[in-house]
């Protein structure tokens, strides 16, 4: 019946683990957890005791394998036919959480369940990443669009999910779920949105946040720079809006200004309330940036 699947790096997910299988359990159905850590240096010990847990597997890997790696990995160990992965920053939110996704657990299906916010955490070092969460991530089914992919929290069909796979290739930060995604749709497939959220509880501060998002960006422009997935600059508005800016030869000039302004643009969005313009606005500089550097 039911894998549920959590990649793990240095996270303590004892608690989203027990939920999941007190929720597993009470349904009388068959499933199995696995939770794997990929390359972690912290928690493992406190994380080995899932273990015992009836049906409960910890699987650790010694090398940091990467994002795409890990899931792929994970779907190869899964015994049942339908994977629910989850990212192991989250937490359970609704006593129906297994029962909202074993309803599609009958033929095969992409399910995404969505992503929430604790509208009682405001801590002002975490505030560009509650910002973004809150206004781009936390949507209800009908706000996502059909074709939205995200990897936090999803059930996917093993049949479908060997038919695509994660692309291995892809080692740092970012846009795994893109490409996922993209390959689902070329393929013909339908992602179902459901209103099934877990809240996302791994929150980075703010400059964590900042450098992330420059690996990220960076990525994207790699992954963009190999030519081998021309529609992203169908997929992400920030590289359609930079081959425009390439085309008018303005990218040594807004590289300039990152190299100005970075440091206040940085502060800025550090701030208790920091603006997303401002936010995408410093994307479009980095990338500039990084398309010049050798």
């Amino acid at each position: 019946m039911l894998s549920i699947l959590i990649p793990t790096y240095n996270f303590n997910i004892t608690r989203l683990t027990t939920e999941l299988h007190r929720q597993a359990v009470n349904q009388s159905v068959d499933f199995e957890i696995i939770v794997m850590e990929d390359g972690s240096e912290k928690w493992v010990d406190e994380n080995k005791i899932i273990g015992e847990l009836v049906n409960c597997k910890h699987v650790i890997l010694e090398n940091n394998i990467g994002r795409s790696a890990v899931r792929n990995k994970l779907a190869d160990e899964a015994k049942y036919d339908y994977l629910l992965f989850l990212d192991c920053d989250a937490e359970v939110c609704s006593p129906d959480y297994i029962q909202n996704y074993l309803t599609f657990c009958k033929e095969d299906c992409i399910v995404i369940g969505g992503t929430a916010y604790d509208p009682k955490e405001n801590n002002p070092d975490f505030s560009l990443r509650l910002k973004y969460g809150r206004v781009r991530e936390a949507r209800t089914a009908s706000e996502r669009g059909k074709n939205n992919f995200a990897t936090f929290n999803f059930l996917i069909s093993k049949n479908i999910f060997n038919q695509v796979r994660f692309d291995e290739s892809i080692r740092g930060y970012g846009h795994e779920d893109m490409l996922f995604g993209h390959q689902l749709h070329q393929l013909g497939f339908e992602i179902l949105q459901i209103d099934n959220p877990l809240i996302h509880r791994g929150l980075d501060d703010n400059m964590t946040f900042i450098r992330k998002t420059e690996e990220a960006t960076r990525n994207l422009f790699l992954l963009y720079q190999t030519g081998r997935y021309p529609f992203l600059t169908e997929e992400s508005a920030l590289l359609n809006t930079f081959t425009r800016i390439y085309k008018l030869g303005l990218t040594r000039l807004l590289a300039l200004k990152f190299d100005l302004s970075k440091h206040l643009l940085r502060w800025m969005l550090s701030q208790k309330s920091p603006s997303l313009l401002i936010y995408d606005w410093y994307k479009l500089l980095f990338i500039c940036r990084t398309s010049l550097t050798k």
